[in-house]
């Protein structure tokens, strides 16, 4: 597979519109998914490293997913980073996942 960096076509077809617009998708999935992963921990009163354990192995499952089924196995050729970019959560992920996750934990268990 030839690195993006070293191909002039590859790296313009990097910037393709439709390409894009399939990364704004990619990243809004992302996003939705950090949503219900914290939602998730809240409701099931996950604490500490236990928490975090489950936030990495979502980040891992919706990678994979993005990249098999989204990207038809090759995420090379719509995402910059490959593979790398999908599986690193962003800051905003990890904000959003631990937002959700102290709401949901303290809306749900406030009084037990």
């Amino acid at each position: 597979m030839a690195d993006p960096s070293s191909d002039p076509n590859i790296a313009a077809q990097l910037l393709y519109p439709p390409n894009i617009a399939h990364n704004t998708s990619l990243a809004s999935v992302k996003f939705i998914a950090a949503c219900f992963t914290g939602a998730a921990a809240g409701i099931l009163r996950l604490t500490n490293y236990a928490g975090f354990i489950f936030f990495a192995v979502s980040v891992l499952l919706t990678a994979v997913s993005i990249g098999m089924i989204g990207c038809g196995g090759k995420p090379g050729k719509y995402v910059k980073g490959g593979w790398g970019e999908l599986v690193m959560p962003s800051q905003e992920n990890i904000s959003t996942f631990v937002l959700v996750w102290t709401l949901f934990y303290g809306v749900i268990h406030v009084y037990d």
